[in-house]
């Protein structure tokens, strides 16, 4: 399920024979059945958590990650907006707590982080791309809180067995700067929150894009070891 896409994971997915099936539920499309798939990953959005008058299918969507966690111990990914979603479905809590992160930013391992099999062969000094004014405030009573940044205490997480989640970007790729100056009012957010504005900003994501690809290869394929046989 999605507002963003998959970016770089596409190529990744294929790779190891992973074919995504992509839903756009603001767009109108529909959740089909999960039994009939092999895990499920939700992606990052410009709406809240909360906005549920504005955006309906985000309860649908809450309902249906608790059934794929809870019921089913289905694969997940959530990044970003689906990291936060993740927390909410799962009994957590997301808020706007003002220490928002725009642009690329350190993240660290937690004590429970540092010999995880999902940070395997990542860098302390790795810097992610970061675009969020919210972040998860209550982590769910059964989730690990795997890895953090001086502004986010949850930027990894992992729920149950089988669920995963990043609260930073790493599917950004060539096209997905293209596709964020797209929605409306991005531009503008990046522009205002960023260090030093909106060109400072694209100059630095993809002056580092190439070694962003490669960390996020290793997250993509340190989760499928931990949850494909």
């Amino acid at each position: 399920m999605k507002s963003q896409n998959p970016g770089i994971f596409r190529d990744f997915a294929d790779s190891q024979n992973v074919i995504f099936h992509e839903i756009d539920l603001h767009a109108g499309e529909k959740i089909p059945n999960l039994e009939n798939f092999d895990g499920l990953w939700v992606m990052g959005g410009s709406m809240n958590v909360w906005e549920e008058e504005e955006f309906p299918w985000l309860v649908k969507e809450k309902q249906t990650i608790y059934h794929a966690v809870k019921d089913l111990n289905m694969p997940f990914l959530g990044i970003c907006l689906g990291h936060q979603l993740l927390a909410e479905a799962m009994g957590g809590k997301a808020d706007n707590t003002g220490q928002y992160e725009v642009g690329l930013f350190e993240i660290k391992p937690t004590k429970e982080g540092l010999n995880h099999p999902l940070l395997r062969n990542l860098k302390d000094s790795e810097k992610w791309v970061n675009a969020h004014l919210v972040e998860v405030t209550k982590t769910p009573k059964n989730a690990v809180v795997l890895a953090t940044s001086n502004n986010c205490k949850n930027h990894i997480m992992q729920v149950g067995q089988n669920a995963y989640s990043c609260q930073f970007h790493p599917e950004v790729c060539s096209h997905t700067l293209d596709g964020w100056m797209k929605i409306p009012g991005v531009p503008d957010f990046f522009e205002k929150l960023s260090v030093n504005g909106l060109e400072d900003l694209t100059r630095s994501i993809t002056e580092n894009l190439e070694l962003n690809n490669k960390a996020s290869l290793t997250l993509f394929n340190n989760w499928c070891d931990l949850v494909f046989d």
